[in-house]
């Protein structure tokens, strides 16, 4: 009777390790779906900041065309001597 007692202790000492495990896991699974979803959100803002980034470079590179333009244009305007 009392290795069934020891049995018995031992195998409830299982369940628990086994019921603290599901718990673990369960609560990993959470915290991967949650990691997937700012992933998610991290690649969004990755795009748009992509985006921002090319429109600044093709603004700055319009800023320069424009400039040497208004720089040609007054230039024209002091060869006139006026």
């Amino acid at each position: 009777m009392e290795r069934l007692k020891i049995l018995e202790g031992k195998i409830s000492h299982v369940v628990d390790y086994i019921n603290k495990l599901v718990s673990e896991n369960d609560r990993m699974k959470q915290q991967l779906k949650e990691l997937k979803a700012e992933k998610k959100d991290f690649e969004g803002q990755a795009k748009k900041a992509e985006k921002i980034d090319q429109d600044l470079q093709k603004y700055e590179e319009e800023r320069v065309a424009m400039k040497g333009k208004i720089e040609l244009i007054i230039n024209k305007i002091d060869e006139l001597e006026i």
